[in-house]
């Protein structure tokens, strides 16, 4: 998509090039990053969405109409049918400079990073100066993480030529994902200089001004590319982020499905249709678009997060747990995901596996919840004195004197359980009386005391503590037990 609206622009000057056996010049900025949005916008009318592009089959025929498919090919995320198209062009066009520019920039984008590597090198040894090839390089020393190697290309490419808008717009890029927003700001200015109309300089400082908090200027050049690049998707689906940040979420589902119509294939697209549907409370229209996203990259987490929640809510939890599985392996820092597997794992009685994982949330994040989980389940999985060496240190990490100190002390010593209930019968705190019930109620499970255990669970479901995480484990004991008080 980030080649879609530089082709519509750059084909003339390509065609003309390539016909008098001149070299070309092709410039190729990657996407600058999507910005947290912020601040107010002020709304427009939408205008009417495009219509889908229709799939091509690789043409024959002139110079023009070959790199007018291999626009649409990549509007359509279509790498290898774009790179078809070269295919067809006559020996004298293909051997262009500009042409084997574009055919490197489209291999790059297609994963093949070692050809467009050759393709740029070759063009160097013949013309050490060229801006063009240069800029090639950058591009692929930064997909593949070369971050230093990256900058010292583009500042290598703005002393040959200081206007070379792509080297601005990726310079303004990068101090943008670096939070330096004055930098950032001044290099996508002086792109807007030299040329008014380049897409990615629009769309990066559209997202510096959103993160400046000024939303009106935002949408102004946001609005201004969508005008001039009415088939490129990313200012609807940047225009959505400002719309969304703003809680103008119709307006940016929307902008998100004319995005979507120009580019079914992306997946941040994907994502934040789908955030964008959880936040106008769809969310059984917003799975399909989580799981549109996972089919796509299945190796990113973010999607992730939103179907195992989405799943978990509407009671599909073999899915739940299965994304949250995935997600501890793709996010190992996520603690949330450690969380909801423990709970999906102790839903099926599956005690030990349920305690690793609340063990490993609380490692990230010592919560009384997850050592009081963590010892409950272990205690199921095999002897009730197993956790107390875990419960040992986890009891010089709780406020001494505390009502969770005396909860972790109980199920340490394995007696005074009397004194605890009594202290649980006077707190004042809802969330927290609703909390250390559970653990009461858990404890006397675990210690064969059914009868008392069944009502201090119905203590816990009375109170209608919704928001934490013992009230969904007990409301499935409730609802097993057949506890509800009518």
């Amino acid at each position: 998509m980030r080649f879609f609206f530089l082709l519509l622009i750059t084909i003339p000057f390509i065609f003309s090039c390539a016909s008098r056996s001149e070299p070309g010049a092709i410039p190729v900025a990657p996407a600058p990053e999507a910005p947290v949005p912020s601040g107010e916008p002020v709304p427009e009318a939408p205008p009417a969405p495009p219509a889908p592009l229709a799939p091509l089959a690789a043409p024959e025929g002139s110079l023009q109409a070959i790199l007018s498919a291999v626009a649409e090919f990549l509007s359509q995320g279509d790498y290898d049918g774009a790179l078809a198209c070269f295919d067809r062009l006559e020996p004298e066009d293909a051997a262009s400079t500009g042409i084997r520019l574009l055919r490197a920039s489209v291999l790059s984008s297609a994963g093949r990073m070692g050809d467009a590597r050759a393709i740029a090198d070759e063009i160097l040894l013949k013309e050490p100066t060229n801006t063009e090839a240069l800029f090639v390089l950058a591009t692929l020393e930064s997909a593949q993480g070369k971050a230093r190697e990256q900058r010292a290309l583009l500042e290598k490419i703005l002393t040959i030529d200081p206007k070379h808008v792509q080297a601005l717009c990726a310079l303004g890029t990068i101090a943008f994902q670096g939070n330096s927003l004055t930098n950032a700001a001044s290099y996508f200015d002086r792109a807007l200089a030299a040329e008014p109309n380049n897409g990615d300089a629009l769309v990066g400082r559209a997202g510096v001004y959103r993160s400046q908090r000024k939303p009106k200027e935002s949408e102004s050049l946001l609005n201004k590319a969508i005008t001039l690049y009415p088939r490129w998707s990313v200012p609807f689906s940047e225009r959505a982020r400002l719309y969304r940040g703003a809680g103008f979420y119709d307006d940016a589902l929307k902008d998100l499905d004319r995005a979507k119509r120009l580019n079914g294939q992306d997946y941040w697209i994907a994502v934040d249709r789908g955030m964008t549907l959880v936040d106008l409370d769809r969310k059984q229209e917003a799975l399909p678009e989580f799981n549109r996203a996972i089919a796509m990259d299945p190796e990113v987490f973010i999607a992730y997060v939103y179907s195992a929640g989405i799943k978990d809510e509407l009671g599909d939890y073999e899915g739940a747990e299965r994304d949250y599985g995935v997600l501890v392996k793709l996010k190992p820092e996520y603690y949330f995901a450690y969380e909801g597997l423990g709970v999906q794992k102790m839903r099926r009685g599956l005690w030990a596996e349920a305690r690793d994982a609340f063990m490993e949330a609380y490692k990230q994040t010592p919560e009384t919840s997850y050592a009081l989980l963590a010892s409950l389940c272990w205690m199921r999985a095999g002897r009730v004195t197993d956790p107390k060496q875990f419960l040992e240190q986890a009891l010089r990490k709780v406020e001494r004197e505390s009502l969770e100190w005396y909860m972790l002390r109980l199920y340490h010593d394995l007696s005074g359980d009397s004194d605890v209930a009594a202290r649980i019968d006077r707190e004042k705190d809802p969330v927290a009386k609703a909390r250390m019930l559970y653990y009461l109620a858990g404890f006397y499970d675990v210690r064969g005391n059914t009868s008392l255990a069944n009502r201090y669970y119905a203590q816990v479901y009375e109170l209608e503590q919704r928001s934490i995480i013992e009230w969904r484990l007990n409301e499935w004991i409730v609802d097993e037990r057949n506890l509800k008080v009518n």
